[in-house]
């Protein structure tokens, strides 16, 4: 918890009025990369508290959608379409396409992990699996030049999910930013050119 309080990116994140440290993983990438531009329409999964929907709802234009999914409540935020649920159920993938209202998306981004548990062989398929569930979403609704982000962990099961991207993106990276706590071995992998 003390860590937590003394964090820079924390502290960052309550003088910006940003909802987490979070959003400073997803501004270094932006500003790396240029993932968000005007004109998207953006899927953020495991959204909650919501820090990187707002960071990217002031790049996109205002008529564009940005939907966030969780299983987790989400304080309201303008322009963003919330739906709580499991999105692996029907009701909340229905949803989401309703919502969507046939809109193309251009970009899925997933800053989901499992409830870590400090055990590595339980720990890692978990959140290999999360990965999974965030490349499905992605490969049922992007658009064609489509962009990807998700979080993952280095270790067992990493390359196989690396190589998995790697099929359906034209242009793949590993990123590591600098808000990501060093010993953590969590790294973002965007992937851009969605065949």
């Amino acid at each position: 918890m003390q860590e937590h309080f003394e964090d820079e990116y924390v502290k960052l994140a309550q003088t910006q009025g940003y909802r987490s440290r979070a959003v400073f993983k997803l501004k270094e990438i932006q500003e790396k990369d240029q993932l968000i531009k005007s004109g998207m329409n953006i899927i953020d999964l495991g959204a909650a508290p919501g820090g990187w929907s707002q960071y990217a709802r002031e790049l996109m234009g205002k008529k564009n959608k940005l939907i966030a999914l969780d299983i987790l409540p989400m304080e309201p935020l303008d322009g963003v379409d919330f739906i709580q649920g499991d999105f692996r159920e029907e009701l909340v993938l229905n949803q989401l396409y309703v919502v969507l209202d046939g809109a193309p998306v251009h970009l899925v981004m997933s800053d989901m992990a499992p409830n870590m548990s400090g055990n590595r062989g339980m720990d890692m398929p978990r959140a290999i699996f999360l990965g999974e569930l965030a490349l499905d979403t992605a490969q049922t609704v992007l658009v064609k030049e489509g962009s990807f982000l998700v979080k993952l962990f280095h270790g067992e099961g990493f390359e196989a999910f690396h190589h998995e991207v790697q099929r359906h993106f034209a242009k793949v990276v590993i990123r590591k930013p600098k808000a990501s706590r060093p010993r953590s071995n969590e790294v973002y992998i965007l992937a851009k050119g969605f065949k």
